[in-house]
């Protein structure tokens, strides 16, 4: 079944309940996917294209409208150090933070985590020097 047609006819909170067990192609990169292997009773993401959809409003609920796709820009770690991928939806600009699953590309997901230091967004020079203190400050303890 495609994702694209979960909006079942469900209680408001079905998808909170109950294990997710269909299978999907990503809209993003085509890439046929099936529950079983994410680690967890929900896949909401690609593990190829690390894409996602805007169903939900709240987790689980299917309540969007919007249906376009979520891109992922960037992980932050949770307080018990699992990663999470940020999303953003790239229709109307909502974001949202998801889970990692145990089969997603680790290179692509390194790459989101390594995406600040490959911009422009800090300056060489500025890192270097900081990455120097870091190691410095490290032999002293």
């Amino acid at each position: 079944m495609n994702r694209e047609n979960k909006r079942r006819k469900y209680d408001k909170n079905y998808y909170k309940k109950n294990p997710c067990s269909d299978s999907f192609t990503c809209r993003n990169c085509g890439w046929p996917i099936v529950s079983n292997g994410a680690g967890s009773n929900h896949r909401n993401h690609c593990p190829n294209c690390l894409c996602s959809l805007h169903v939900d409003e709240t987790p689980g609920d299917r309540a969007s409208s919007c249906g376009g796709i979520m891109e992922p820009i960037g992980v932050w770690v949770r307080s018990d150090g699992e990663w999470a991928i940020v999303h953003r939806c790239k229709r109307c600009g909502k974001l949202s933070s998801n889970r990692i699953a145990a089969d997603d590309n680790p290179m692509k997901l390194m790459a989101l985590a390594m995406r600040p230091f490959a911009g422009n967004f800090l300056d060489k020079d500025r890192l270097n020097d900081m990455l120097g203190t870091m190691q410095s400050q490290g032999d002293l303890i």
